[in-house]
């Protein structure tokens, strides 16, 4: 049985993070010890009306602090809500950004810390642009409050935009868009619905198994995503199962929550040496369907390993053991895994069908994702992982 941490412990991986229950409450006395006392919250529709954003608002409230909200975000981001976050910032006056929720929220918060500043379009300062103009002016001081156990995108120091017209997805970069602090609350988890756990969940998964497979030498990455897809294995089931049977804040619950919540953090510290194939499946199911990001890897990660099994069948036998199982298990696993928290086997139970093919390859392929992968993938092998996925014949 997984035993919950007790008290908050803080490490430093690669920013500090605050980690256990109650978490949050450390925020107030950061954002004090740096005399910030106008704090804008960013977060999404939904999230903006439930407990974590109006107790934490509560909160800051209660301790003399003026905080403001944008609740702009809502499914996939896209550039519009960075451009009406900005603005929200310089109306409320605000002096840090408190980013809460999942992904998407805490993404579209490092696109705002970056142009309430600079100057130009957002996407100027797009990953690998040749003429990008350097960020270089101030950037609000920023924390992150995962309310998600996914992305890991309060570790990350990049943003994922899509162009609100084309749904084409763009990489923000900048060492200076990592949060300062991070506030990793296992409680704020609990509410979570067992379908958006089980896609969190996956997207987690993916990044620690993509990342241990990825190409390139990176034993520190591989370390950790080794020791995430153990977390997950003890701890994703275990999760969904309490999310469908409306358990509440049992130490069981909260230790399952911790340690997919450091799963999900630990696979967004690996997945610095690289990603693959699922993931530019994953940006085109995105782009074309509008899909969830995560359940697009939940359905594509059994799919793209089998792919990718037969190029380092080491790799896979040393994920197997991570996971408890046999030798030749993973991929099985990932299957069964995928069926256990209620994520799709096919892509046409999502409203997917081989009318998209031609439009879902084009963009996966020109993904740079599948760059790492540790198998060259040719258009006809993407097309094809494509015509598995959809449990279809062209």
């Amino acid at each position: 049985m997984l035993e919950l941490t007790p008290g908050i412990a803080r490490y430093n991986f690669p920013t500090p993070i605050d980690f256990g229950v109650g978490a949050r409450q450390k925020i107030v006395d950061e954002l004090k010890a740096r005399s910030l006392s106008r704090p804008l919250i960013v977060t999404d529709q939904f999230l903006s009306k439930l407990v974590p954003v109006t107790g934490i608002n509560q909160m800051l409230e209660d301790a003399g602090l003026s905080p403001g909200i944008f609740d702009g975000v809502a499914g996939n981001p896209v550039k519009s809500q960075v451009l009406a976050g900005a603005e929200a910032f310089h109306q409320h006056g605000a002096d840090a950004i408190v980013a809460i929720g999942g992904g998407a929220p805490v993404d579209v918060a490092k696109a705002i810390a970056l142009m309430v500043y600079h100057p130009g379009d957002l996407f100027d300062y797009e990953d690998g642009k040749v003429d990008a103009p350097p960020v270089d002016k101030e950037i609000p001081y920023l924390v992150a409050v995962p309310t998600t156990a996914g992305t890991g995108s309060e570790v990350g120091r990049s943003a994922v935009v899509s162009d609100d017209e084309s749904h084409i997805k763009k990489i923000i970069f900048s060492p200076r868009l990592l949060p300062e602090h991070v506030f990793a609350d296992p409680e704020l988890l609990l509410g979570l619905p067992a379908k958006l756990t089980a896609a969190t969940g996956m997207d987690a998964l993916t990044h620690l198994v993509e990342a241990y497979v990825a190409k390139g030498y990176h034993p520190m990455c591989d370390g950790i995503a080794l020791e995430g897809i153990r977390l997950v294995q003890e701890s994703l089931q275990l999760c969904v199962d309490y999310a469908n049977s409306g358990e509440g804040s049992t130490d069981q619950h909260l230790a399952a929550r911790s340690w997919m919540l450091n799963a999900s953090i630990m696979g967004a510290v690996a997945f610095q040496k690289g990603l693959g194939v699922t993931h530019s499946c994953a940006h085109a199911l995105s782009t074309v369907c509008d899909l969830h990001h995560g359940l697009a890897n939940g359905i594509m990660v059994p799919f793209a390993m089998a792919f990718n099994q037969e190029a380092v069948p080491e790799k896979f036998k040393e994920m197997a053991a991570a996971a408890g199982l046999s030798d030749d298990g993973f991929v099985d696993w990932l299957d069964e895994l995928r069926e256990g928290v209620g994520i799709p086997k096919y892509l046409s139970a999502v409203g997917v069908s081989a009318e998209h093919l031609d439009s879902l390859v084009d963009h996966a392929m020109a993904d740079p994702c599948h760059q790492l992968n540790p198998r060259a993938v040719s258009r006809e092998e993407m097309r094809a992982i494509f015509v598995q996925a959809l449990g279809q014949e062209e």
